[in-house]
């Protein structure tokens, strides 16, 4: 092999790595340490139930609490069935510790409600979701948004109670919960049981208002204006200006039976319709009868009283009891009244006897004439009310029981007597030959009007007699008669010779009879003294005597 042979070249591959490749590393790394740091920053992902997207926008609608930003709506979707859209937002980080399964959401735009005016904020800015934090143990990711905000926060102070009522729609959320007319909490929430078929209002009661809360306390609904038309007449009575607007509820505790504090939460209290329905509570012991009247019951509604000479002793509970059936038809004549007695009415004290004893006494009261009758409670409103007395001679009732009931025997009211007496009276007006009378009064004035026409020719006779010249001279001729008699007369008078010696008559006669008095005076007491004279013989006096 020669020297000047060329030699062959090695070529060997280098591993090092390129400087350049260094770029693109660090900005991964720093990608993927700002992703890190955006998932640490974020919080969970919640769902939100609302009934409507009014005011909420993806991205820009943000869920607060107490002011400060805590999450933003990224999704809003509407759910299988269209009933209501499902919110889909993202928290931020360390909320988790906030949703609980009592936190609360709400949607804040203006409102203008029962309990003033919020929200105006958000007329600027546009509506946000208001989030409550909770307290409760465990987690929760989905919520049902309130359609209102609530009236007071889950860590308020003071008492939330429950009341229950047959009817729904007496409350609202947000009405007053009053206290001598006093506001002291608010309805917060109103529900329906479906079991009990009971509606649910829960108060919550602020502090220190709340220690005014007994175990013995009555709740009564407070409508603004409350009028009771009954037998008792009108009664009228207004509560507070907001109760007045938008009605409420008002709570009393007994003057005499204060009671205990309640301490515990969401108790459960009955919702009374009035007073009277407080006070009809202390008659629970009761007797049920049936009153059975002949007469029209018009006026006579549930819940009138019935007395006895003006104590009430029970109240009506159902007018009528029932209809009549096919088979009665109206063939009946009376009407089932259902009633009750109070054992609290009847006796000052429930303990001073029984519902037995007072079945037994009422039985006897029976037999010795206790009767019920219809009585004018308000002529005004034709109102009635039951009045019960003894009535002497009543004859005892044959039927004892109807449709389960004991009978409380009735009597004819005062006022179906009078009304049987005006028919009668009507009547006997009926059979009275009005007809002919009539008749006989239109004859006469028929001859009446004859008598007239003829009376009205006399007059038009005598005016045309009045009218001859004949006639008019006559009145000179009476004059001069008259004259003629006044002359007469005149003969007559004082100064005339006739008057005056009749006068000098007399005077001779008065002397003539004034000589005659001692006469006619003798002849009076002595009769016989024209014939033996008037002189007195003296007694004889015997001559030996002398």
């Amino acid at each position: 092999m020669s020297d000047n042979q060329p030699t062959e070249a090695k070529v060997q591959r280098l591993k090092q790595v390129s400087p350049i490749w260094i770029v693109p590393l660090v900005a991964l790394a720093i990608g993927i340490w700002m992703f890190v740091q955006y998932l640490n920053s974020q919080g969970p992902v919640i769902t939100l139930r609302l009934p409507n997207a009014s005011g909420i926008e993806v991205g820009k609608t943000a869920i607060k609490s107490l002011n400060v930003k805590v999450g933003v709506v990224t999704k809003v979707q509407l759910s299988k069935d269209y009933s209501y859209i499902t919110v889909t937002a993202q928290m931020d980080s360390d909320t988790g510790r906030m949703l609980k399964n009592d936190t609360l959401f709400w949607v804040v735009k203006p409102r203008i409600g029962k309990g003033g005016v919020s929200g105006l904020d958000t007329l600027l800015s546009g509506s946000y979701i208001e989030m409550q934090p909770g307290k409760g143990k465990k987690d929760k990711h989905h919520f049902v948004a309130l359609d209102v905000p609530p009236v007071a926060p889950a860590d308020a102070k003071g008492l939330r109670v429950i009341l229950t009522s047959r009817q729904a729609g007496k409350l609202g959320v947000g009405d007053p919960v009053l206290y001598d007319g006093f506001t002291v909490g608010r309805v917060e929430q109103v529900s329906f049981d479906i079991n009990s078929k009971r509606a649910n209002y829960q108060l919550f009661i602020f502090e220190p208002y709340d220690s005014l809360v007994r175990t013995s306390s009555d709740f009564i609904l407070a409508s603004g204006v409350q009028v009771k038309v009954g037998a008792e007449g009108f009664n009228v009575k207004i509560g507070s200006l907001e109760s007045l607007i938008t009605g409420g509820v008002t709570f009393t505790t007994p003057v005499d039976d204060q009671g205990s504090s309640q301490l515990k939460q969401k108790a459960y209290y009955r919702l009374y319709d009035n007073a009277a329905e407080v006070r009809e509570k202390m008659f629970e012991q009761h007797l049920d009868f049936v009153m059975l009247f002949s007469e029209s019951i018009r006026g006579l509604k549930a819940g009138a009283p019935i007395e006895y000479r003006g104590i009430q002793i029970g109240t009506v509970q159902k007018v009528p009891l029932r209809l009549p059936t096919s088979q009665e038809g109206f063939t009946s004549k009376q009407i089932p009244v259902l009633v009750r007695i109070d054992l609290g009415r009847v006796y000052d004290h429930t303990d001073e006897g029984t519902l037995a004893s007072l079945h037994a006494n009422l039985e006897k009261e029976f037999k010795q004439g206790l009767r019920a009758t219809l009585k004018t409670g308000n002529l005004l409103t034709g109102a009635l009310y039951i009045g019960t007395d003894v009535y002497k001679g009543e004859k005892p009732i044959h039927t004892l029981e109807y449709d389960g009931y004991d009978i409380f025997p009735t009597k004819t009211g005062d006022l179906a007597e009078v009304q049987k007496q005006l028919t009668n009276l009507l009547d006997k007006f009926n059979k009275l030959p009005v007809e002919d009378t009539l008749n006989s009064m239109t004859a006469t004035l028929k001859a009446s009007e004859k008598t007239m026409a003829t009376m009205q020719t006399t007059i038009n006779d005598l005016d045309r007699l009045l009218k001859q010249k004949d006639t008019q001279a006559l009145p000179g001729d009476v004059r001069a008669s008259l004259k003629q008699i006044q002359t007469t007369l005149n003969g007559f008078g004082p100064d005339a010779a006739p008057y005056q010696n009749l006068e000098g008559a007399l005077t001779r006669f008065e002397a003539v009879m004034t000589e005659l008095q001692p006469v006619l005076r003798q002849l009076n007491e002595k009769p016989n003294s024209l014939v033996f004279g008037d002189e007195k013989t003296k007694d004889p006096v015997p001559v030996g005597g002398r």
